[in-house]
């Protein structure tokens, strides 16, 4: 594998109609889940991805597990769960820019991920192993699952890349805290949005933010800034990287996995960290303008004439 991740994925229920859920009677479902995004957007930039997971031994799991291996995403470590269920949550369109999500998660499959699901073996023949903050919150033996994962990466010099990937709702801001930090500081790379940075370390200039992660243990930093792209901080170099301006944003969730998938790619190419970020920022814009979280996913060629601005007709015939 080039890149391996691991976490939860989950079904979404996305209602038809804007407004409270209460009054919604459609539904739509989409698989959606921070690590298999990033799988899933590697893997249709031409990379070799693994997700390692557990899913409930359901109808939903099923879907779950054939989506993304549907996508070219290696599945060979998922655990279908007899005794527990796969995850679902339901996102709420309040009004075109305002978005609210409800999770039900609680004693999911995945949230029963033990250190005992790794394989040390697979996690030693990848070049990355990507983690998020989203995984470590959903139980005390996810964390533990994660911190193996960790582990034999660094014991098998396959580089680390965290993505703090808050999530309020999933844990105290103090064990929040505490873990990220713990996290980052084992990481080679952090990936943090600037709420995340400001989370972590108080407000600052983007510049101190920065230095304070690499204080904290991380060789490099790639912060997101929005629309206003991203800053790159390592020992020898440091920058802003511009951002790609989009006329019209349809659904921002899941713009910060593309990012991830977008940098992650750039330096499997052999990229400088801050054109990979460039990249990042690209397949970042360009999921905003697709709903759903892979559905805006580019491949190669697409990126390549979205980063160039590549003009096209408005029907391709």
């Amino acid at each position: 594998m080039d890149v391996i991740t691991l976490g939860e994925t989950m079904v979404l229920f996305t209602s038809k109609s804007s407004g409270l859920m209460r009054y919604a009677g459609d539904f739509s479902t989409k698989i959606a889940g921070a690590e298999s995004n990033v799988a899933i957007a590697l893997s249709r930039l031409g990379h070799k991805s693994g997700w390692i997971s557990r899913l409930g031994k359901d109808e939903f799991g099923e879907k779950v597990r054939a989506f993304i291996r549907g996508e070219g995403v290696d599945v060979s470590q998922v655990t279908l769960d007899e005794e527990a269920d796969t995850g679902i949550f339901f996102k709420e369109r309040l009004t075109p820019e305002e978005i609210r999500v409800k999770y039900y998660r609680r004693h999911s499959a995945a949230s029963r991920m033990r250190a005992e699901d790794i394989d040390e073996e697979y996690i030693a023949g990848a070049k990355y192993l990507h983690v998020t903050g989203i995984t470590p919150a959903l139980s005390d033996s996810c964390y533990e699952t994660v911190l193996k994962a960790v582990n034999c990466a660094k014991r098998n010099g396959v580089p680390v890349i965290f993505d703090p990937n808050l999530r309020r709702k999933l844990w105290t801001e103090a064990k929040a805290r505490e873990v990220l930090l713990k996290l980052s500081g084992l990481a080679d790379i952090v990936l943090p949005g600037i709420d995340e940075a400001e989370f972590l370390f108080g407000r600052a200039s983007h510049e101190q933010l920065a230095q304070q992660f690499v204080e904290n243990g991380a060789a490099a930093v790639v912060m997101k800034l929005g629309e206003k792209g991203a800053y790159v901080y390592e020992k020898q170099s440091s920058g802003y990287v511009e951002g790609f301006p989009v006329e019209q944003v349809v659904d921002p969730v899941g713009a910060g996995d593309g990012f991830a998938a977008g940098c992650i790619s750039g330096l499997l190419d052999g990229l400088e960290l801050q054109e990979a970020a460039r990249r990042g920022n690209a397949v970042g814009a360009m999921v905003t303008m697709v709903d759903g979280d892979v559905e805006g996913l580019p491949d190669k060629k697409r990126l390549i004439d979205f980063q160039n601005q590549t003009s096209k007709e408005d029907v391709d015939r």
